[in-house]
C-alpha cells in the first residue's frame, strides 16, 4: 500500500503557442450561417425617427401635462409638486385619457384631500386632455431623495 509516486520534471526553454481557432477552420456551411454580413447595419441606418405621437414622454401633450404639473406648489414646501418628486408617473392614452399616479409627503399631509383633486382639474384643463384620474398611492413612500436636483437646490440640500 505504501507505494512511492515520483513525479519527472524536465525543463524546456519555451511552450509553443497553442493554435487559434479560425473560421477557416470550419466546414463551409458553419461558415456561412456565421459570417457576418457586411450590409448588416444598413437596414437599421436607412430607418427615419418614428415621430412621437404626443402621448408618450417628449411628446407635445405629454410635456404639457408635465407643464401643468409643474404649476402646483405645495404649500408648506416653495417647489413643485413635480420637481418635489410627488408624480410617480403620467399615462395618456391616444383618446386624451390622463392617469396620474402621485403620492405626498406624508399621509397626514394637510392637503391630502385637496391636492389630488387640484391635481385632476389642473391636468384636465390641459387641451388635448379629455378625463383626467389622479391615482394616490402610498407605495413607495416619498422621501426627500426623490426630488430633483433643482428642488434640491432651492431647499439648500445641495
Amino acid at each position: 500500500m505504501n507505494e512511492e509516486r515520483k513525479i519527472e520534471v524536465e525543463e524546456v526553454e519555451a511552450v509553443a503557442a497553442p493554435p487559434k481557432a479560425r473560421v477557416e477552420d470550419v466546414g463551409e456551411e458553419v461558415a456561412e450561417i456565421f459570417e457576418r454580413k457586411r450590409d448588416y447595419l444598413a437596414g437599421f441606418l436607412s430607418q427615419k425617427p418614428q415621430s412621437l405621437s404626443g402621448t408618450e414622454p417628449g411628446g407635445e401633450l405629454y410635456e404639457a401635462v408635465i407643464t401643468a404639473l409643474k404649476e402646483i406648489y405645495d404649500p408648506e414646501i416653495p417647489v413643485n409638486i413635480y420637481d418635489l418628486g410627488l408624480i410617480y408617473g403620467v399615462d395618456i392614452t391616444a383618446d386624451g385619457h390622463a392617469a396620474v399616479q402621485m403620492t405626498l409627503t406624508t399621509p397626514h399631509c394637510p392637503v391630502a384631500e385637496s391636492m389630488p383633486g387640484e391635481v385632476e382639474l389642473r391636468v384636465g384643463s390641459v387641451p388635448g386632455i379629455g378625463h383626467a384620474e389622479v391615482n394616490l398611492v402610498w407605495d413607495p413612500p416619498w422621501d426627500p431623495q426623490k426630488m430633483s436636483d433643482e428642488a434640491k437646490l432651492e431647499l439648500g440640500m445641495l
